[in-house]
């Protein structure tokens, strides 16, 4: 049972029950619901915008995972573009000058791809859209590389085909079989010189190994006279004319079984590597010589190695150490 309510009136120093009537009852009633709903709708706004259900949280960790994917898969595809672009290089100042054909130009390598700005307009208004639309634009360019490259090794594979002395004069193999024991320890370019520790211009690359192991010619040619392209601090070395304006030389031997005049095959045996001349250790010594001008010799490097060995052969080549000689 409701208790009484009572209120005091002081002008008739009396106790007066208070009545309540049915729109008292009403009002208390719609005051009651009303405030009940407003905090309903407070807490449905804590719990829509503060807390996250299970399914959002799903969703966030899905779209994490898919924003990641896509970061690896942007780096992957920047990976292969220079990839490609060593490919190009290649094929501009290596393949193209032996077969005396002009290169590719930049404009053609690099045209865009038809259709590829409405693409790109289709993406602009989706979520992440800066991210998808940089992936898609580095994908599409990579695509039209290839492509052209795959036409010019087409063109180039029927210009060889009547080239077959030319190709057996190019020094395309490695002069020492990469087994065990066997290094690649340094590159083309500028090194500190071990005997004079200043920086010089390191006209070749170095191979260090234990004395004996074989030295192989790289290409068809003849052994001609030592002082042709030689120099002082070589000790015992040979230097095979291969024709086309191409020469190598191979220095610091400890042995050499191939002598002037003869004639060599790519892969013939001429010598064994030593410590001969002006040199710190064991090693080959190895250059090439392009119409009368030393160049890389990494970039002749493409019959006997897979595409992950000669990027890591780039990467060794790139480090600025010390040469043996």
């Amino acid at each position: 049972m409701r208790k009484a309510k009572y209120i005091y009136d002081p002008m008739t120093l009396a106790y007066h029950k208070v009545e309540r009537t049915w729109l008292h009852k009403l009002r208390d009633t719609s005051l009651f619901f009303l405030a009940s709903a407003l905090l309903g709708i407070v807490f449905y706004l804590i719990l829509e915008n503060v807390l996250d259900s299970p399914k959002e949280k799903a969703l966030k960790r899905e779209l994490n995972e898919v924003l990641l994917t896509y970061e690896q898969l942007s780096d992957r595809v920047e990976e292969l573009s220079l990839v490609m672009g060593d490919m190009e290089r290649r094929d501009d100042e290596v393949y193209r000058v032996v077969f005396e054909s002009e290169p590719i130009s930049t404009e053609v390598r690099l045209a865009s791809i038809g259709g590829a700005a409405e693409r790109y307009e289709a993406i602009r208004g989706l979520s992440n859209a800066a991210l998808l639309e940089r992936t898609a634009r580095k994908v599409d360019e990579l695509t039209k590389r290839i492509a052209v490259q795959s036409e010019s090794l087409d063109e180039l594979a029927k210009i060889a085909g009547n080239k077959e002395s030319l190709i057996n004069a190019l020094p395309a193999i490695r002069p020492v079989k990469m087994r065990q024991g066997v290094r690649f320890s340094s590159g083309f370019g500028y090194r500190i010189h071990p005997i004079f520790k200043v920086r010089k211009l390191h006209a070749g690359v170095d191979f260090t190994a234990k004395k004996g192991t074989p030295v192989y010619a790289t290409a068809d040619g003849k052994i001609i006279s030592n002082d042709v392209y030689g120099g002082r601090g070589f000790g015992k070395h040979l230097t095979i004319s291969h024709g086309f304006g191409y020469h190598t030389l191979y220095a610091h031997m400890d042995r050499v079984v191939k002598r002037q005049g003869q004639k060599v095959k790519r892969g013939d045996l001429i010598g064994y590597i030593g410590n001969t001349g002006r040199s710190t250790g064991p090693h080959l010594h190895y250059e090439v010589i392009r119409n009368g001008r030393r160049v890389n010799p990494i970039n002749y490097f493409f019959n006997d190695l897979t595409p992950a060995e000669y990027d890591a052969l780039v990467r060794a080549a790139a480090a600025s150490n010390q040469s043996f000689d």
